[in-house]
């Protein structure tokens, strides 16, 4: 048996998460050593599981996080770091050399809780790590207009902002509001 990754404490036993795909948890820590290819192709057997979205229990979900580097039990190499979703500062660790996901204790049902749990292999993807980043990078400028204007103020800029761009003459509208003297022929 391996050592775990995480604690350097337990060692990996083989065994299941929630009886429903193969996984190796940690006798000391509580964290499991996922193989995506495990999960994918218990997901292509069972295509009708759903996961429940719990977000009422969210607040009760407690989940452990490794900040430090870990290794792979598998190859000895350092995993990367994946953020799960763009409001929390949750990682996932991922061997993409051997396509396994380290869990923390607590990040399985966290994961269940945010209705993320169904799309595992997805989270360690380019496109998900673009969303997550696109959408930090919108809630970071929306927070710096809010500074800037106040909530009142942005709300109805945003609102100004919407219908400015349904509009068929929006540059000529621009135009108009940004000029000096809209009715003046000089510039």
């Amino acid at each position: 048996m391996k050592r775990c990754t995480s604690c350097k404490e337990g060692v990996l036993k083989p065994g299941f998460i929630e009886e429903l795909f193969r996984a190796h948890t940690c006798s000391s820590c509580g964290g499991n050593w996922i193989l995506v290819e495990d999960f994918l192709i218990w997901k292509r057997q069972n295509p009708e599981h759903q996961f429940p979205d719990d977000l009422e229990n969210l607040n009760d979900v407690v989940a452990e996080d490794t900040k430090r580097a870990i290794l792979c039990p598998v190859s000895g190499v350092i995993m990367q770091k994946f953020k799960i979703m763009s409001g929390s500062e949750h990682r996932l660790d991922y061997s993409a050399m051997v396509g396994g996901i380290w869990l923390d204790k607590g990040e399985w049902e966290l994961l269940k809780a945010e209705g993320l749990a169904g799309s595992l292999n997805f989270l360690v993807t380019h496109e998900w790590q673009k969303k997550i980043r696109s959408t930090k990078a919108q809630e970071t400028f929306s927070e710096i207009y809010k500074a800037r204007f106040g909530e009142e103020l942005y709300a109805k800029v945003k609102d100004v902002r919407e219908w400015l761009h349904s509009q068929e003459q929006k540059i000529d509208i621009l135009a108009y509001l940004t000029a000096e003297d809209p009715y003046s022929a000089e510039r």
